[in-house]
């Protein structure tokens, strides 16, 4: 599935996508499906987004609706797991022969003259590589890119963006900062390890997008007092044994709670730099990229993009099951152009 090449000379590539996720397989089988064989660049592993999830983590769709190129995914299970997904996605990519160079990074997308653009990477030794290019495809994730609070004491080791299991936590005060699914679904593994659970969510309320068959069950251990939920209110200072918690309502005073480790579970931001280097335009308010929905093509003829970097801000509203159709669209479109 990795191929060698250590030549700084520019190699040509029929099309380059950047990012070896659901959507950027999806968009490597479409091409395929056209008689292109790109080459996959991915800083990490294959499918690193969803290597990301919680360990014991369930999907909410079935199967069926996160299969890419018409390959059958299979499940015992009425929503898949992740150790599943995972299995199948790498499976796609062997028994398709992608070409994904994992664990190099590309670093800049440079425009040429000619219309192409010549592709620059890294990998994790600090080897370079330049690729050129008629068409470049962006389905780089957001689990990069944590949406960081920006108070004392998020640096401290004990505070992490990532939830991937509960073991580590057993018997230890753990706050979590957040209020929607991912917050919900960590405090209700951490009961299962005997975890003294404090949430801490901005909302008045619960939110609207936790899953419903989740949520009477969450609050059912909130009634019972198994899990502390603190409403209209952040965390604005973490120590090493407390964090420190202010009311929404400024006439409030903050006050102290001891405290073991942290769970900042505020959410992801897709990374934009490389577009907007390239010169693909981005509204500054909703980060979302310039692009034609019919192809998926940016205002820079010849670069596409796939997948939740096409949500801007509002990374919940592209999923797998939405995202995976991106690739038939570009697909089409260079269909179009190399006619």
């Amino acid at each position: 599935m990795k191929e060698n090449n250590s030549n700084l000379n520019a190699k040509q590539e029929q099309a380059i996508i950047i990012g070896a996720g659901p959507c950027g397989l999806s968009a490597a089988l479409e091409l395929q499906a056209i008689g292109i064989e790109p080459l996959l660049l991915e800083k990490n592993a294959v499918v690193h987004s969803i290597y990301q999830y919680p360990t014991y983590m369930n999907f909410f769709s079935t199967a069926e609706l996160l299969e890419i190129g018409g390959i059958p995914f299979t499940s015992p299970n009425d929503k898949p797991s992740r150790r599943e997904a995972l299995q199948y996605y790498r499976d796609v990519a062997l028994r398709r022969q992608l070409r994904i160079r994992a664990y190099e990074a590309a670093t800049a997308i440079l425009p040429q003259e000619d219309g192409a653009f010549r592709v620059e990477t890294s990998d994790r030794f600090g080897g370079k590589r330049v690729y050129e290019t008629p068409y470049v495809v962006v389905a780089t994730g957001y689990f990069d890119h944590p949406n960081l609070l920006g108070i004392p004491g998020e640096e401290l080791p004990k505070v992490t963006h990532f939830f991937g299991e509960a073991h580590p936590y057993t018997g230890m005060k753990v706050a979590i900062i957040g209020g929607n699914n991912s917050a919900v679904d960590a405090a209700m593994e951490l009961l299962r390890v005997g975890a003294e659970i404090t949430v801490v969510y901005r909302g008045e309320d619960y939110s609207p997008s936790i899953k419903p068959w989740v949520k009477p069950l969450f609050q059912g251990m909130v009634n019972k007092g198994n899990i502390r939920m603190i409403f209209s209110s952040r965390v604005v200072g973490i120590g090493e044994n407390t964090i420190t918690v202010q009311p929404n309502d400024q006439d409030s005073e903050s006050y102290t709670l001891d405290n073991d480790f942290v769970l900042a579970l505020t959410g992801f931001r897709p990374e934009r730099t490389l577009l907007t280097d390239a010169g693909a335009e981005v509204d500054a308010e909703s980060t979302i990229p310039t692009f034609d929905p019919e192809t998926m093509e940016s205002n820079v003829p010849g670069l596409f993009i796939a997948g939740v970097i096409a949500a801007g801000r509002e990374a919940n509203e592209i999923f797998i099951e939405s995202g995976r159709h991106h690739g038939e669209l570009i697909a089409r479109r260079i269909r179009q152009l190399r006619e």
